[in-house]
């Protein structure tokens, strides 16, 4: 049983609790999938499988290579990449995916609408302000749910900042609230890592909730007052460069359907 598993059993098993179906768009969206491709890949481009399946297309994706090649019947051409990179491509294209189908109790297709849907709500940017919190405090109120859903996205932020405290924040004119603030961020990286805070926030079903995101140094003066009372949350450092792989693998260099 893989994460998507227990989340898509957790789904089934509770139809109409929205916060199921949400958290398993939640693992589908992070997880890294391989997806079956007519032929090897031509330097960047790819050419995915597509099925039709009653007046409608699908691509398969599987999170399991070992999947991949069962449902294949062998060893067959894939690109690897994750379920969010996944559905920016397949936006607007009119192409549902097919997720371990027949290989796995995470069997399902998921129709068009439904990618684009994800697709638009993983694109969905913060708004930005420039407001500094005028005291810190320790978290609280939270929902163990959302804790867990930020634990998940900052597992899969890798590389991108040394880590993060969680904390409660109270700012000019009174406003409180909590404030996840990054450390030493990548330059660059801001955007991905507010995407990634409000996408776990999106995803763990909480409505008409916040939380603000901000970016310190460690030789920040207010860095030590987030070490003493912050939840702190540690981000994987970034692997060592290796040889290229299968088509997907680098972020930064994407594969592109053809």
């Amino acid at each position: 049983m893989t994460p998507l598993d227990h989340a898509h059993a957790a789904m089934e098993a509770a139809p109409e609790d929205e916060a199921a179906r949400l958290r398993f768009y939640d693992r589908l969206a992070g997880a890294e999938l391989v997806l079956l491709l007519e032929a090897e890949a031509e330097g960047d481009r790819i050419r995915p499988q597509v099925f039709p399946v009653e007046g409608q297309r699908f691509v398969l994706v599987f999170d399991r290579e070992e999947r991949l090649a069962e449902f294949a019947g062998g060893p067959a051409p894939y690109a690897a990449l994750s379920g969010r990179r996944l559905a920016e491509m397949l936006a607007g294209q009119g192409i549902g995916l097919g997720v371990n189908l027949g290989v796995a109790p995470s069997s399902i297709l998921i129709e068009a609408g439904s990618v684009d849907w994800l697709a638009a709500t993983l694109a969905e940017a913060p708004e930005e302000v420039e407001e500094r919190p005028e005291e810190i405090a320790a978290p609280g109120g939270l929902p163990e749910r959302l804790l867990e859903a930020l634990d998940a996205r900052l597992a899969a932020a890798e590389g991108l900042a040394r880590m993060a405290y969680l904390v409660g924040a109270t700012y000019a004119g009174g406003r409180r609230g909590h404030l996840m603030a990054f450390v030493d961020p990548v330059p660059g990286a801001e955007p991905a890592l507010a995407r990634a805070v409000g996408a776990a926030l999106t995803f763990s079903g909480i409505e008409a909730g916040s939380l603000d995101v901000g970016f310190f140094r460690a030789s920040d003066p207010v860095a030590g007052r987030l070490a003493r009372v912050g939840l702190r949350f540690d981000l994987p450092e970034a692997p060592k460069a290796e040889a290229p792989g299968a088509p997907g693998m680098d972020p930064d260099a994407p594969p592109r359907l053809r």
